[in-house]
């Protein structure tokens, strides 16, 4: 008889388990979220959301407010004793220096102020001794990176200074030894990513090959990183030194050609913000797929039967024409929007600035 496959649930709670087991994770480190477990097991937000709470029940994880959920001290997991239940018989009750239950073991040596060590937990001693470790060898560089490394994992809301700490395995306060806030924090993030997306020391000749250099720099960063996308709105600009380089390069670009400063701006901004809202849909996709636990295939696939009563309808003919045209299937592809938008958007700025070229001359 062959046995039955564990709920998905149970596989999850038994991988963090193994982790836990095997130093993956330590003591104070965030778990995956439901988010991230959903989209990683490919299962539900429920199910995952049902894992993380028997673990929790178990004593292996902890949530922590504004923080998330941890990997839980030696002292959670340990069982306990229930309510009512006698003492242990091979240990003397005592109490300690605030008046609360204790225990003291009768061999220990009697010398020894019993103070020092009533209620102590060694993995919580351990704990601190590695953080103290561990903040000892922190970087300005180790924080950056592992807070991109929470951001593209999770989402720049998922972003903590206390998750950082706890993904490191130090006191929230240390971070603050090499940043300042949170705002800065996220201010080095956009340095530290796009530095791995420069822009060419040498600019190409003409107005349009360094427009579309620099859209193009920008979607490969915002590709790599779909949380960019949120780190600041239009009317908010942050002063990033990285932004500023981008904003530098594109009024340069159209500079000398019969543009007033305001259009010059407006060039920059409509570019900007052009690459940022098509590649601000990678972040909702994820996000999607996270709650609903569908790909975008297989969340087409639900709504066949909506789609066919469009189609059936006869409300929307031009819609069903295209479609029909197509052979009766859209391949939405980001990338190719992108290149048909950038070309369109190029396209019109060389009206404008052939018009106002020639206003010039």
């Amino acid at each position: 008889m062959v046995a039955e496959a564990a709920p998905p649930y149970v596989r999850i709670v038994d991988d963090i388990k193994r982790r836990i087991a095997d130093g993956e994770l330590r003591v104070g480190e965030r778990v995956p979220s439901t988010r991230q477990l959903a989209r990683d097991w490919d299962v539900a937000l429920a199910t995952a959301a049902k894992a993380l709470a028997r673990l929790a029940q178990e004593g292996v994880v902890v949530a922590e407010s504004r923080v998330g959920t941890v990997v839980a001290g030696p002292s959670a997991r340990s069982p306990r004793r229930p309510h009512g239940a006698p003492d242990d018989p091979g240990r003397e009750p005592t109490r300690d220096r605030a008046g609360h239950p204790a225990f003291r073991d009768p061999g220990r040596d009697p010398g020894r102020d019993p103070g020092r060590d009533l209620g102590r937990d060694p993995g919580r001693d351990l704990g601190r001794d590695l953080g103290r470790d561990s903040a000892r060898d922190l970087t300005r560089d180790r924080v950056v990176r592992t807070a991109i490394e929470i951001a593209d994992a999770e989402g720049l809301p998922a972003l903590s200074m206390r998750g950082v700490a706890g993904r490191l395995g130090v006191a929230t306060m240390s971070l603050y030894r090499h940043v300042g806030s949170k705002d800065d924090l996220v201010e080095l993030m956009i340095d530290q990513v796009f530095g791995e997306f420069p822009l060419p020391a040498e600019p190409p000749p003409g107005w349009r090959a360094r427009l579309e250099v620099a859209a193009r720099v920008q979607w490969a960063a915002y590709r790599r990183h779909p949380w960019l996308t949120r780190i600041t709105s239009l009317s908010r600009p942050l002063p990033s030194p990285s932004l500023l380089k981008h904003a530098e390069w594109a009024l340069a670009a159209v500079d000398g050609h019969g543009l007033d400063p305001e259009s010059m701006m407006h060039v920059h901004i409509l570019m900007y913000s052009y690459v940022e809202g098509i590649a601000a849909n990678f972040e909702l996709e994820s996000q999607a797929q996270a709650e609903t636990g569908l790909t975008d295939d297989e969340w087409m696939r639900a709504q066949d039967a909506r789609l066919t009563a469009v189609v059936t309808s006869g409300a929307y003919p031009t819609f069903v024409d295209v479609i029909r045209r197509m052979g009766g299937d859209f391949d939405f592809d980001l990338d190719r929007l992108f290149e048909f938008g950038l070309r369109s958007l190029l396209d019109g700025l060389a009206g404008i600035i052939e018009v106002a070229g020639q206003a010039r001359r």
